[in-house]
């Protein structure tokens, strides 16, 4: 193969992959500003920790 069929696969790949980050990103940041859109309003889920036991504690 010549050089320059290869140099054009290696841009082809290059331009495939910025595309690929950029649609990514893209869709990622319109996702997040979806769900920051429709779950605004909406209080956050409570968290309860787990109650300490006191069997184990214990001096070692």
């Amino acid at each position: 193969m010549p050089i320059g069929e290869i140099s054009a696969f290696l841009l082809v790949l290059v331009i495939v992959f910025v595309f690929g980050n950029l649609w990514f990103h893209f869709v990622e940041t319109m996702l997040q500003w979806l769900k920051k859109r429709f779950s605004h309003h909406k209080e956050p889920p409570t968290w309860h920790p787990l109650p300490q036991d006191e069997d184990n504690t214990r001096d070692i």
